[in-house]
């Protein structure tokens, strides 16, 4: 056994694209090891990553494999000889099993006899496999982007291949790709170390060759080295401390070998620029972290995380340069923000005739007209149900909100689309209900991202993404697979995420939400509606973490209210592991499928139930206690109790069980079996206003 270790040398990465790439990496030369049958299921692995290099390491790789022993059964006797000469037949399973013809057996089956052969297969050696198959994982690799680097060369991969290192144990292994050979040589640093080749005698030598030549390959321990560097140099001014951004960490973690960081700072007018402006700035465009003081408030300093470490001379120079670069983008920003406040937002609407939404479905002015009508639909129902907001901020949200879409500033940073709109609604008088909306109306724009603030922004929001979604599913254009190139599926995602947690809870349906986008075209409203569906069904898995067949269970009862959903998926999970739920569910399903044997006679008739027919003592029973427990049941769903429904019904196990222990629900006595069967639809059906449980997994 030996350990086995390969890099990739490549051009820089982009930052985005790295982890996922590591991940593949690894899983792929293990899968790869482990089919070869050169590790154990389960072997150990660890990947590595930098900007300019993808690395692999397993443990305890054989250096040969095994040879295997197959019995191999061939054609019958009758085919393989004609007069007793061997047939082509014959010569092609001896040729298969690679022994001579005359070295074939002859075995009986129930068919007859058959020729049959014991064929052992040479293991190969481990450089031979690795070296014949580990390219082939290697342009299996996902990339977003791809690029051919090589005139005439079939080879296509994210970046330009400088190196290829393979080692198992103190062997090379002739691994090639992409124009190179491997062999047993690294590089650090391209800058504190240069190109001088780093040569291991084996894979232990690796991370510690490497952090000699300024290069951390532990993603983890460079993520954490970032994240000491930030505590300390920010300790530097009492009383400040970075903001934490965990997505800033992971790309400038991705962008740097030898991290460092130092602190910079700007100019204290900059601070009556509004926050979200100057932190977009610092973060998105030149990738430094927004610094602030005890009480939240931004502060005028920043850090940069910088892929190489100097001097205190050095140091002057860098920060010196960053604050002149960072100075420029704020002075960009200021002139922006008040060149924008000439023409206020209501006068900016017009130009939305100029701004293409969709080229089928018009520009953002007729995209406008249509989320103000669906959003003052939407807010109708909601106010019939005495759900408290402001109808006429909204329509102003709504007529506003795309406005900004005009605007220097937003066309300067795009990502500020909505929070520009919002600030400067704020900034032109309009009231806090009106910016807000607008503000949020993007909103969530990730599963991990929040929902808006108030019931204004969130209708807003909600009316903008299924407007959207209606006008694209009516040109044709659905997601398919994995294409999704309009986000449908995040617009989608994030109208169940806020029908699910806002923090005044909206009394709208996703039938309703899709029937008022769709309009009068039932067809496509029915389309929308399942599509909303269907992301509330990956809600409730992925964001709520619940088991998937609690999910189909809830959403076979019913998919239409959001919170319902959410709050009886979390009720079955609460209860699901008692003993009695468990028989409950069982029973369940035994119900439903007597219920379903039984549709052939015609569908059980309340009216005549037990009327005239002497009940068994434990169909009595049990019907009393149903009776009771339908009554209780009642009330507490009519409270969205459905823990306490749940126990309830649970309450019913010991009468089932008597019930189907000593009575013949289908006894061959029409009017004695319909009784049984109506009580039993009774039963089912006060279990199915909370979930289908015949979809719960049961042990056993």
């Amino acid at each position: 056994m030996a350990e086995f270790l390969f890099e990739i040398g490549l051009e820089e990465i982009p930052a985005r694209m790295i982890a996922g790439a590591q991940a593949e990496l690894e899983r792929r030369a293990v899968a790869m090891l482990e089919r070869e049958r050169l590790v154990a299921a389960g072997a150990a692995s660890r990947s590595f990553a930098t900007p300019r290099r993808l690395a692999v390491w397993v443990a305890n790789v054989a250096e040969q494999q095994e040879d295997i022993t197959e019995d191999l059964v061939g054609p019958s006797v009758k085919v393989a000889y004609k007069d007793g000469a061997p047939t082509a037949a014959a010569a092609a399973f001896a040729k298969k099993a690679g022994i001579a013809i005359d070295a074939l057996k002859t075995i009986a089956t129930p068919k007859g006899e058959y020729l049959a052969a014991t064929s052992i297969r040479q293991g190969r050696s481990a450089t031979e496999v690795i070296a014949e198959e580990l390219p082939k994982e290697l342009a299996g690799i996902y990339w977003a982007k791809n690029m051919y680097w090589r005139a005439g060369r079939p080879e296509r991969f994210v970046r330009p291949v400088r190196w290829l290192l393979a080692l198992l144990g103190s062997k090379p292994v002739n691994v090639s790709f992409g124009g190179y050979e491997a062999g047993d040589v690294t590089y650090g640093h391209r800058v504190l170390f240069g190109e001088k080749p780093i040569r291991l005698k084996s894979p232990g030598e690796y991370e510690q060759a490497l952090e000699k030549s300024f290069v951390v390959a532990d993603v983890e321990v460079r993520r954490q080295k970032i994240r000491k560097a930030l505590d300390k140099v920010t300790r530097t001014v009492p009383g400040l401390r970075w903001r934490e951004d965990e997505a800033l960490v992971e790309t400038v973690t991705q962008l740097t070998e030898w991290p460092s960081v130092v602190l910079g700072g700007f100019e204290a007018e900059y601070l009556t620029l509004p926050e979200e402006v100057l932190v977009t700035v610092m973060r998105d465009h030149q990738k430094y972290f927004a610094v602030e003081d005890k009480d939240g408030k931004l502060a005028p300093y920043f850090l940069a995380v910088l892929n190489t470490e100097t001097d205190e001379a050095g140091l002057a120079i860098i920060r010196h340069g960053n604050e002149r670069v960072l100075r420029a983008r704020f002075n960009d920003a200021r002139f922006f923000w008040e060149f924008d406040q000439r023409l206020s937002l209501k006068d900016r609407v017009d130009l939305l005739k100029n701004v293409t939404f969709q080229k089928d479905l018009g520009s953002y002015a007729a995209k406008t007209t249509r989320v103000r009508k669906l959003a003052s639909a939407l807010a109708g129902l909601a106010l019939e149900r005495r759900c408290e907001l402001n109808p006429v901020a909204l329509d102003e949200a709504a007529l506003l909100a795309k406005a900004d879409l005009t605007s220097e500033l937003v066309k300067e940073f795009t990502e500020l689309q909505g929070v520009v709109g919002g600030l400067y609604a704020r900034a032109q008088g309009f009231g806090a209900a009106t910016a807000d909306a607008i503000y949020d109306q993007y909103k969530p724009v990730s599963m991990e991202d929040s929902v808006p603030r108030t019931p204004e922004g969130a209708v807003l929001a909600i009316a903008d993404k299924a407007d959207t979604i209606a006008g694209m599913f009516g040109l044709g254009m659905e997601p398919t697979g994995s294409k999704d190139p309009f986000a449908l599926r995040r617009a989608a995602n994030g109208i169940v995420k806020i029908l699910a947690e806002t923090a005044v809870a909206l009394p709208l349906t996703l039938g309703e939400v899709a029937s008022a986008a769709c309009g009068q075209n039932d067809t496509l409203a029915e389309k929308v509606r399942g599509f909303l569906a269907e992301r509330l069904e990956f809600y409730l898995r992925e964001a709520r973490g619940q088991a998937y067949d609690v999910v189909k269970a809830v959403l076979a009862a019913g998919a239409d209210d959001v919170r319902d959903a959410v709050a009886r998926a979390e009720a079955v999970t609460a209860v699901r592991g008692s003993d009695d739920f468990a028989a409950v569910s069982a029973a369940f399903k035994r119900m439903k499928n007597i219920l379903h044997q039984s549709e052939g006679s015609g569908e059980p008739d309340e009216a005549t139930h037990s009327e005239g027919v002497a009940l068994h003592p434990a169909q009595a029973v049990l019907a009393d206690e149903a009776q009771g427990a339908r009554l209780r049941v009642t009330e507490l769903l009519g409270r969205s109790d459905y823990v306490a429904a749940l126990e309830t019904i649970a309450t019913l196990r010991p009468h089932v069980d008597k019930f189907f222990e000593e009575v013949m629900v289908l006894d061959p006595d029409p009017a004695v079996r319909q009784s049984r069967l109506v009580l039993l639809a009774a039963i089912v059906d006060d279990i199915r206003r909370i979930a289908d449980l015949s979809e719960i997994v049961v042990a056993g």
